[in-house]
Formats: C-alpha cells, structure tokens, sequence
C-alpha cells in the first residue's frame, strides 16, 4: 500500500548577503571571515542547505506537537544540530544568516509556502506525518549530495558528509516506521537504488 506523496519545490531562490559576523581564533583573537573564499554557488547552497535544515526541525517540531511521535521528536533534535553546524559555517564564511529566529517562519515566501503545505500535510494523520518526514530527508539527501560536489573546501565537504549520513539515518527512521504500518515510501528525488541502498528493500 502506498501513501499519498508530497512533492517538494527542488529549488528556490535565496539572497545572498555578505554582511561579516567577526569570529573567534584558536587564540581568542578576532577573524575576519571572508566570503571570497566561496564561490557564489557555494553561497548560495550554504544558505540553502541552512533554511533546509531549519524547514525540516521545524515542520518536525510542529507535527511532533500534534502527534507526540518519538521519531519526530529525536529527529527533530538532531536537525537542530544539523542547523547549528551550518549557522558554524554561516559564521565562519562571513555570509548573512538566511535563517528567521521565529519557529516556521521564513523570509523567501516559496519557502513559508513550503512549510505551511507540509505542517497542514503532517496534521492529516500520524502516518502522513511520517510520509511528510520521508520526503524531507529524500530531498535533503539529493541536496547534501549536490552540495558535496558542487564544493572544494574541506570543512564544507565534512559538514556536509555528515549531515548526509543523518538524512541516511532520518530517512531510514520514517520508513521503519511507516513499514511497520504496512505502508510503503516511495522515493521521489533520490534515485530508487540509491533509496534502496539506505534503507534497504
């Protein structure tokens, strides 16, 4: 039995800003970060990839709310480490912060769009709550692997590795349980042997 599916926005449009958050050294001493250092599409998929992360804690948060579903809870703390270590680099590399303070809102109104669409989705049942969370992590995997290959800074490149093996994680999670439904997630980014491949068959 299938589940109806969401289909997600592949991309949106994000203003990059250059405005520096001066950082600490390894002594104390200032650091004056230095966007120049990444190339404007890198940029622009490290503001993206921090909204996403942002997106995904928060729609997670809000069906939590609703349907007090451990998975949604555990994964929702873990994006927001996943938040944080992007804001780290947000920092490191002197960009503007894209993210809003206000849980589920957003500056781009795709995006605030997005997330209405999915919170209403999750709010319809506890296992479209689950489809909801499996599709997040699908897209967020496709993304993170664009990411890795789009960069050629190291510490990018291990960031984003390890947010990847999260969305592994995640995406394994959400479709544990919705098996144990006797429901089935189709992938609908991720190539199906790729989605094979993590959660296995």
């Amino acid at each position: 039995m299938n589940v109806r599916s969401i289909v997600l926005p592949a991309a949106i449009a994000l203003c990059i800003g250059t405005a520096p958050a001066l950082a600490r050294g390894p002594n104390g001493g200032p650091v004056v970060p230095d966007p120049a250092l990444l190339s404007p599409e890198e940029s622009a998929t490290l503001l993206w990839m921090r909204e996403e992360e942002k997106l995904a804690r928060d729609v997670y948060v809000a069906l939590d709310a609703e349907w007090n579903l451990v998975v949604l809870e555990r994964i929702a703390a873990s994006e927001q480490r996943h938040f944080d270590a992007l804001g780290d680099k947000i920092e490191r590399y002197g960009l503007t912060d894209p993210a809003l303070p206000g849980a589920g809102v957003f500056s781009v109104e795709e995006l605030q769009a997005l997330y209405d669409d999915l919170v209403n989705a999750g709010l319809a049942s506890s296992a479209e709550a689950l489809v909801i969370g499996a599709t997040i992590e699908d897209l967020d995997i496709l993304d993170l692997l664009h990411a890795l290959e789009e960069t050629t800074q190291p510490d990018l490149t291990r960031t984003y590795e390890n947010l990847l093996e999260g969305s592994k994680n995640h995406l394994r999670a959400f479709v544990r349980e919705l098996r144990l439904l006797g429901l089935d997630y189709e992938p609908q980014y991720i190539d199906p042997l790729l989605f094979d491949a993590i959660v296995g068959v």
